[in-house]
């Protein structure tokens, strides 16, 4: 049996599993230069204004909310790995399209708002095929152990992405600084087409349920489950926050503090510093404290640090390691938090249904994130930069609340199996 094998060999050796965890490290680098370098594309290159930046980031976004359920149907009907492969196939030339428009001089900000929308649907695919597909390849005993060295690769995507994307901006500008991620997705379709364990077709149903039954399914089981719900809520609240605080820190730091390129990529790396000691700490922290107890402390952790930012002055001489220091706090909070809540996720949900389940959970809480982008853009022409980024720290506090009242502080271990 598959399975049997990974259980005597450590992950680091399972070569399928490294197949998988190499070319998500090299697709997350680039990704992460494209999350640089889009809006500042738009920033930099097409002087965009701050409604602008702020629908650019919603429509990175809104086939969260477009397509989202449709694929979590799809992907529990067909093979998972494909899928994976097709998206990647299709975000290499997306991406590349906009330094070739911007040295044939045709660039405008409404390509970058198509092409923001096209890769988020791929990334919908990807993102939503590639949860689902993780449980097909790692035991459930061993899927917090994958799920945690996983986030330490986009742990380290974050570190080193953004201050390579600072610094390939600075020197090429930020639209030819995306054709690193173009290259990434290329190099990803390459491994995850090399793994050789065998992904069978899922089984159909015994009873043929239309789309819209299917999509149902889902969102009635993440509604349903109370650990799921206290979970998606937080996410929501806590998307919503941080696509505002990111919207409106990268106007902040490039209109009024006048930070350069490499100085704002070096900021939001240090988001990465923190993530990466996340992985290595969440482990520990739930032998010590609990599953649940565990859950509770690393949202405190990423939910308070954001404060910081508008609470020291921009103008301090200290204002960019401060800055770092909060981004940091915050990646380790959050990326401990998802370790434990993406593999309570997959151990709760029966394999049927995780497509689905990664859908509607993905609907509800990635929902939030074009809504918090335009509020942001909103709000900061509205009333200033400072004053929108307080406002975030209130949102950031009811994340916090949803999974502090729930039953989820009394767990101890993932419970044994999928239940209700």
């Amino acid at each position: 049996m598959i399975h049997a094998r990974h259980r005597l060999l450590s992950l680091w050796r399972d070569p399928d599993f490294l197949k998988l965890w190499g070319g998500e490290a090299v697709s997350r680098i680039g990704s992460q230069v494209t999350q640089l370098a889009l809006p500042l594309t738009a920033i930099l290159t097409l002087d965009a204004t701050p409604a602008q930046v702020g629908l650019l980031t919603a429509a990175s976004y809104a086939p969260f909310m477009a397509v989202t359920l449709f694929v979590g149907v799809w992907v529990d009907r067909v093979r998972r790995r494909p899928l994976l492969i097709a998206s990647n196939l299709g975000r290499a030339p997306l991406i590349a399209a906009v330094p070739l428009l911007a040295v044939l001089g045709l660039l405008r900000i409404e390509h970058l708002y198509v092409i923001a929308f096209a890769v988020g649907v791929l990334t919908v695919v990807f993102d939503v095929a590639y949860q689902s597909y993780m449980p097909s390849l790692v035991p459930r005993d061993r899927l917090e152990e994958g799920n945690s060295r996983l986030q330490a690769t986009g742990a380290l995507a974050q570190m080193g992405g953004p201050g390579i994307a600072g610094l390939l901006i600075e020197v090429t500008t930020a639209p030819v600084a995306l054709l690193v991620d173009a290259v990434s997705y290329v190099v990803s379709m390459g491994t995850l087409s090399a793994i050789r364990t065998v992904e069978h077709r899922p089984f159909p149903p015994a009873v043929r349920r239309t789309v819209r039954q299917s999509i149902t399914d889902g969102l009635a089981f993440v509604v349903r489950n109370r650990y799921l719900r206290a979970c998606v809520m937080e996410s929501a609240t806590y998307n919503l926050s941080f696509a505002a605080l990111q919207t409106v820190f990268l106007l902040y730091a490039a209109r009024e503090l006048r930070f350069g390129a490499g100085t704002i990529g070096l900021v939001l790396s240090a988001g990465a510093v923190g993530s990466l000691a996340g992985t290595l700490a969440a482990s520990a922290l739930k032998r010590r404290l609990g599953l649940g107890r565990a859950l509770v402390a690393e949202l405190a952790l990423c939910c308070l640090s954001p404060a910081l930012i508008p609470a020291f002055p921009g103008s301090a001489p200290l204002a960019a390691p401060v800055f770092a220091l909060a981004f940091g706090l915050c990646g380790a909070g959050a990326t401990m938090a998802n370790v434990h809540v993406i593999s309570l996720r997959q151990a709760i949900t029966p394999g049927q249904l995780l497509g689905r389940m990664n859908a509607g959970y993905r609907f509800v809480s990635w929902s939030a994130l074009p809504i918090g982008a335009l509020l942001g853009g909103t709000l900061s022409a509205g009333i200033g930069f400072r004053a929108t980024l307080f406002l975030t720290v209130g949102g950031f506090l009811l994340a916090l609340v949803w999974v502090a009242v729930s039953p989820i502080r009394r767990l101890w271990e993932l419970p044994a199996g999928p239940m209700d």
